[in-house]
């Protein structure tokens, strides 16, 4: 089906005012270089902090999804009591699975992880006592939670229980406070990106300040003369975007071999996150969305001062 003239004009004017503003870009290279790198890198930044909150989350999301309780037997009980107690823990309400420690196999991990062996085996006793790990229910209210501790030290047998919830729910309040940082800089950031390109529009608005008073003299529309700087913006925000998505990208491969050996010293297998294609998205909708912005407050507030005499 063959468009209307009227709708092929105007994709042909839209492109070539792209192509145009592109060349021109590629003309004053230096500059361009620069005002791009001052984007990608404001870009980078709050984007940069998402993705470590993001992966942050996601290296602790087993033990946010399954708080643990310690329950510390008393040593006098024999190994058949033990057991007994720790099917008795395991038949509360809220608890998912739990796990039977004995007090020679809580000696021989601390052996085996404490390098000590040679010392360790001086002691006359064992001073370790059996210990039964109960695995929370995931998503337990702080009612609940209490209530079911409360239930683990009320078993005689029991002589103290410790809970990983206090520590969860500070790592989870300092992740709401990342969250919230993360946001204002990007919020602080984004308008470094709007005054950079307005500015930068503005100055080129000024450099060809007779050309838009011939361009109007001769009966250019307003919307004729926007629509470079427009297009100026659009190309600043799309390339800041992509600088941006390479840093973060590059920044990802740097730190995948460190955070990986220090992950398997945790005995976990995490991996790095990187923005991903949704985040490379989002990041150059970001940037030509900004550009745009920018553009168009420089634009509206100095175009139409420049009327020709």
């Amino acid at each position: 089906m063959k468009l209307p003239a009227s709708i092929q004009a105007w994709f042909e004017q839209h492109a070539r005012a792209a192509l145009n503003t592109l060349g021109g870009l590629r003309l004053r290279l230096a500059s361009s270089l620069m005002t791009t790198a001052v984007i990608g890198i404001a870009l980078a930044l709050p984007a940069g902090f998402l993705l470590l909150v993001d992966n942050l989350e996601a290296a602790t999301a087993n033990r946010e999804g399954s708080p643990q309780a310690s329950a510390f037997l008393q040593a006098t009980l024999n190994v058949d009591q033990q057991r007994d107690i720790a099917a008795q823990i395991k038949a509360l309400e809220g608890i998912t699975d739990v796990e039977h420690i004995t007090p020679e196999a809580a000696l021989a991990e601390f052996q085996r992880a404490s390098g000590m062996q040679e010392t360790l085996a001086l002691l006359e006793r064992n001073p370790l006592p059996p210990v039964v790990v109960a695995q929370l229910r995931s998503g337990l209210s702080g009612a609940d939670a209490d209530a079911l501790i409360s239930a683990l030290s009320a078993i005689g047998a029991v002589d103290e229980v410790r809970v990983d919830r206090v520590w969860l729910e500070r790592l989870d309040a300092l992740m709401q406070l990342a969250n919230r940082g993360s946001g204002l800089i990007a919020l602080l950031l984004g308008l470094t990106v709007v005054l950079v390109v307005g500015n930068t529009i503005r100055l080129d608005i000024e450099n060809r300040r007779s050309e838009i008073e011939i361009t109007k003299l001769i009966g250019g529309t307003d919307a004729f003369v926007r629509r470079p700087f427009l297009y100026t913006g659009m190309w600043y925000g799309l390339l800041g975007g992509s600088l941006a998505a390479i840093l973060l990208m590059l920044s990802v491969l740097l730190l995948t071999g460190p955070s990986s050996h220090l992950a398997s010293l945790y005995g976990s297998a995490f991996q790095p996150m990187g923005p991903g294609l949704s985040g490379t998205l989002t990041l150059l909708g970001s940037g030509v969305a900004l550009g745009l912005l920018g553009a168009g407050v420089a634009v509206g507030r100095h175009l139409a001062a420049i009327e020709p005499r």
